[in-house]
Formats: C-alpha cells, structure tokens, sequence
C-alpha cells in the first residue's frame, strides 16, 4: 500500500463535496509530474485530503483509492475546462483514478501543523513553491497526519 495526498480548492471540490458523492474520478490534472502520480495509484492505497487556496490549508481528512488510473474524460469534452486538443483517445495525456471518501479529521492538519512535524522536514509538501495536486507521502507521514488529525 502507498500513501498520497491530493489537494483541491474546498470551494471547488471540498471533502464534504465527496462524502455526499461517495467517491469521484480525480479529473482535470494538467501537471505531468502529478499526472504520473495519479497513474502510480493503486486501489486500496490511502490518500489525505487537502483543502488548498483558502484561509487555513490543510489535510481535512482522508479518502481511498478504488479504481487504478484510466484516461481523464473530461480531456475529450470539447465544453469542459480540461479540454485538450492535442489529446486523442488512440493516445490520451491525462488520467484519473477513482477515490471514495473514507472520512473527515476531528480538526484539520494545518500547513504549518505539518511543518512542525519532523517527519516533513525534508517534504515536497512544506517547501514553499510547491503547486503539485498530488504528492506521495511516506508510511510515517500518513500516520502523523491521522495522530495529529484526531487530537
């Protein structure tokens, strides 16, 4: 099993969005660093939810994947703002796998919770500049995310 954190605008798709849902393919990558990532997914691997671009960001809880990473419709939707011209379905760029909501922290892991954390002292996530949607994390992270989500 492998541990991922994916981020979305809570106004645009937040935790709450996908526990009504159930679950959603994560459409609409267009970064291909994140997009291999998103094809590097297995089901039954563990995801942290994070809410990004409001007043506290942070991991609000966590979702499970449950289909492995197929081609993004939605690069073929001339209408949808994740058209791609240069995609075709002999030869997609982007993919999305299926998650479902798992379930939402008693508080919310803070940015600057996570970068008192030892175990992102060196991570993708706290250095400043980061735009990735999807990022790996470690075992260790995944696990001090939960600890601290349940205080």
């Amino acid at each position: 099993m492998r541990y991922w954190l994916v981020k979305s605008e809570a106004d645009v798709y937040s935790l709450e969005d996908l526990k009504r849902d159930k679950k959603t393919h994560w459409h609409g990558v267009r970064n291909y660093q994140a997009r291999n990532y998103l094809k590097d997914m297995k089901k039954g691997d563990r995801v942290a939810y994070y809410h990004s671009n409001c007043d506290v960001p942070g991991i609000v809880g966590t979702a499970v994947v449950i289909k492995e990473a197929y081609p993004d419709p939605s690069q073929f939707e001339h209408d949808s703002d994740f058209f791609d011209e240069k995609s075709s379905p002999q030869e997609p760029r982007w993919f999305c796998p299926d998650i479902k909501f798992e379930g939402i922290f008693a508080r919310q892991v803070s940015l600057d919770m996570l970068k008192e954390l030892a175990v992102f002292k060196d991570s993708q996530l706290t250095k400043r500049g980061n735009r990735l949607s999807v990022l790996p994390l470690t075992g260790a992270q995944f696990a001090a995310i939960e600890r601290a989500g349940r205080k």
